[in-house]
């Protein structure tokens, strides 16, 4: 593949650089810490080209980015620039996946005391900080808590001060990703461009800045079905991008954010085309969250052009990298809460706003936290389990034909020992009259039962019980499935069912009541019948 050599080219390219810079790290470090006076003692040029430096790097490699910000932060004593570099490494960490990392990073100005007595800007810093942490790991309530005390604050706001304006329009670009999880599009936008606002200046973490800004407001163009918007900025992104060729990170993410267009459009060929240009960007660097999104978008549009072996594939790279960062995730959290309870005395999200000097207070904020980390457990647990029921399921719907479910025959053997003896010749003939049986919509009928179906078929009942449960667990078990599958395929081939009401499609497939067709059918198929309407609706509407 073109895109392979293309890696492995720019790899060989930079394995000099690499050397040299590995070779060249303790002379490095011996210029920071000869230089440690003037950074420490002068108003801060010297250290806002090396913290520039150091956040371009971000997006260009964190291993590297890692490195050399730790060379930085040996020689750098004061504390103020102590927090922006750990929050450069700790962000770097993230965007690797390694959130229990990127938590100690973060917990360590905690371990030192380096919150204390900090200059007003470094202390909103230090709490935007603390919001990152908590949307980086899943947290978005907490996060958007933090980010709307500190944005209701009108001396932050109308300050002038370059760093606190930058710390500004970071608040306003995390708060418009905590929105555009919640589906608040319209406010995500709004959020952006306040954030914007607050980006005048072109250093370089003021232009990843914008450019981050811009591939978030695409994505929720896209979103809101407002393509030409959509594809006029994202294909400018992606042109500036290519002409600065420094920045793979944000290019990666550009062109997975391009391919969403084309898979909409079912366009599948563009798609993968977009979304392998963006993995060979940054297949060979850290970049371990970017992988995981376009993994995803891999497997899934695979998935739609029924290419089984690709599917598999990029599925199996999906799930084995998403289940390394999942685990990593609630350790992190594990750790971020840890870091709390140690904390007693204060409160970390807003440590000069308010003191928690009432130890009950303390004890029920707590005590919340640790409830709402145990349903967020439980609920990614639940989630789990129905996302990897809808994998299964949709797989087997992929030919959109409904399967038999009584197709093979059972050899004797395998028969339980207290089992009715049924002869081979018998049995051919009952799976043969349930296939006919499968075939018809006789099955919808709400009176069907054992009795009726040994009837209809002039089998004996036993002989009928003992068949169908070789193959289901009983005859409820039985009928259900084929009444859920053949409601599906009615969902998936004729538009009008869509519209239909819950409860009309549950009388019409059978079921005695609302609730049991959509407990059966949510155990069938992984989702509710609402949810699973909804996403062939999208599929319809694309």
């Amino acid at each position: 593949m073109d895109f392979t050599r293309t890696i492995q080219k720019n790899t060989k390219n930079k394995l000099p650089e690499q050397k040299l810079f590995q070779n060249s790290r303790k002379i490095f470090l011996f210029i920071f810490i000869y230089s440690s006076y003037c950074i420490n003692g002068q108003s801060g040029p010297d250290f806002t080209i090396l913290a520039d430096k150091a956040f371009l790097k971000l997006y260009q490699n964190s291993d590297e980015c890692i490195s050399y910000t730790q060379g930085i932060l040996v020689s750098d004593q004061n504390t103020e620039h102590k927090i922006v570099l750990q929050n450069i490494i700790s962000q770097a960490f993230a965007m690797k996946g390694d959130y229990v990392q990127s938590v100690n990073i973060f917990a360590q100005k905690e371990d030192n005391g380096q919150a204390n007595d900090l200059s007003y800007d470094r202390q909103v810093f230090s709490d935007y900080n603390l919001a990152d942490q908590y949307q980086n790991l899943g947290l978005y309530n907490q996060s958007k808590r933090i980010i709307s005390h500190l944005l209701s604050d009108q001396k932050l706001l109308k300050s002038n001060d370059p760093t606190l304006k930058v710390t500004t329009a970071k608040l306003y670009q995390l708060q418009a990703l905590n929105c555009g999880i919640n589906r608040d599009y319209p406010t995500a936008l709004k959020n952006l461009d306040k954030s914007n606002q607050y980006l005048s200046g072109h250093n370089e973490e003021k232009k990843i800045l914008k450019i981050e800004n811009r591939i978030f407001q695409s994505s929720y163009l896209l979103k809101q079905n407002k393509l030409p918007e959509y594809k006029s900025l994202i294909e400018s992104v992606i042109s500036d991008l290519e002409h600065q060729k420094n920045k793979p990170f944000l290019l990666g993410l550009a062109y997975e954010n391009l391919s969403q267009y084309y898979f909409l459009k079912q366009d599948y060929t563009t798609a993968i085309e977009k979304l392998e240009t963006g993995l060979a960007l940054i297949e060979n660097l850290p970049f371990n969250n970017l992988k995981i999104k376009i993994y995803e978008s891999l497997a899934r549009t695979y998935y739609a052009i029924h290419n089984d072996a690709k599917y598999h594939q990029y599925n199996k790279l999906y799930t084995d990298l998403k289940t390394k960062t999942d685990v990593s995730s609630k350790e992190g959290i594990r750790y971020l809460v840890k870091l709390v309870e140690t904390n007693q005395n204060k409160n970390i999200e807003f440590q000069k706003q308010i003191s928690l000097r009432s130890s009950l207070f303390l004890i029920i904020i707590l005590s919340l936290i640790v409830i709402a980390l145990f349903t967020y457990f439980l609920l990614v647990t639940s989630k789990n389990k129905d996302l990897k029921k809808q994998f299964d399921f949709f797989e087997k719907q992929i030919s959109q034909k409904p399967q038999p479910i009584l197709i093979s025959k059972t050899p004797a053997a395998a028969k339980d020992s207290g089992s009715t003896k049924i002869s081979r010749k018998k049995e051919d003939e009952i799976l043969q009259k349930l296939e006919e049986f499968e075939k018809s919509d006789r099955y919808l009928n709400k009176n069907m039962s054992l009795s009726m179906l040994s009837s209809q078929m002039e089998i004996n009942t036993k002989y009928l019980s003992e068949v169908i449960n070789n193959k289901e667990k009983n005859f409820n078990g039985y009928i259900n499935k084929l009444r859920i599958n053949h409601i599906v395929q009615l969902l998936r081939s004729d538009t009008a069912f869509l519209n239909y009401k819950v409860s009309y499609l549950a009388e019409y497939s059978g079921f005695s009541s609302h609730s049991a067709f959509t407990t059966v059918f949510k155990s069938v198929t992984g989702m509710s019948p609402n949810a699973y309407i909804q996403e062939i609706s999208k599929t319809k509407a694309v």
